[in-house]
């Protein structure tokens, strides 16, 4: 009962802090998300075993860099497309069997394509034409929020087969499907009651987050799985690491992302 009780109130004020920080201003938003990126770095380097120093160095400058400096159009799709291949190569990481390769040069390339990039694009995604929109990063949060959610119901109540039970056992096809469903229902009222977009945009980003944010979460999973660890971190009473609350959405935020710049492409 202590230990529920602990996990509620810590992801209170964790969901407080985002959407309070994220609503106020873009600067106060640059600024958690900067915070979360380097308890996010400090956390992957503890499961990968490699020396922080330079790895928060190389985070704070790049954010710094790319998130509060104008970025042109150009070094946006230079970005996107170095995380996408990252993303794919965590893919077939998750799916790979075999002993792996755990060389310093792999692991600097999982640390900036997996974590810091994807930082940098979510900073980049709320930046609508008409300015800085915290209604769609807010709105992401809660399709992911959603997915988790109903994913655990779902699996609990009638799950049966195992969506990947070698590294997350507790995962079902049921839930899998049972939170998509769930997300797109949460994505059509998002557009028609919070924000401004249309319904396709935002039941496409359901899916994205469906498929996507559970896939982010199973490669987190597989490295804590190699590092001998159940959590990224312990910041988060009952939660674990800012790592654990954040693989979803790292995961997700370039193919959100790529998504927009089809979407402006089109138009």
């Amino acid at each position: 009962m202590r230990e529920t009780l602990i996990r509620l109130v810590s992801g209170i004020i964790y969901v407080v802090i985002l959407i309070v920080a994220s609503s106020y201003s873009l600067k106060s938003f640059l600024i958690l998300f900067g915070i979360f990126l380097l308890i996010s770095v400090y956390e992957f380097c503890s499961l990968l075993n490699l020396n922080k120093i330079l790895p928060i160095i190389i985070a704070a400058t790049s954010y710094s860099l790319f998130s509060y400096f104008y970025v042109s159009k150009i070094n946006e799709i230079i970005i996107l497309v170095a995380t996408i291949f990252v993303s794919i190569k965590c893919i077939l990481f998750l799916f790979n069997d075999k002993k792996q390769n755990s060389n310093t040069y792999l692991k600097y390339l999982y640390l900036i394509g997996y974590i810091i990039l994807p930082f940098i694009l979510i900073t980049k995604i709320p930046l609508g034409v008409r300015g800085f929109n915290p209604k769609i990063i807010i709105g992401i949060f809660i399709l992911i929020w959603t997915n988790d959610t109903f994913a655990y119901i779902v699996g609990k109540s009638i799950g049966k087969h195992k969506l990947f039970e070698k590294i997350s056992p507790k995962k079902t096809i049921e839930g899998f499907i049972g939170g998509i469903l769930f997300s797109v229902i949460a994505g059509y009222i998002i557009s028609k009651y919070y924000t401004e977009s249309t319904t396709f945009i935002w039941l496409v980003i359901a899916i994205i987050v469906g498929i996507f944010g559970t896939i982010g979460d199973l490669v987190e999973s597989k490295f804590k799985r190699i590092a001998g660890v159940k959590d990224s971190g312990k910041i988060m009473p009952g939660h674990g690491g800012i790592l654990d609350r954040l693989d979803s959405v790292i995961f997700v935020a370039p193919f959100v992302f790529l998504f927009y710049k089809i979407l402006n492409y089109v138009s």
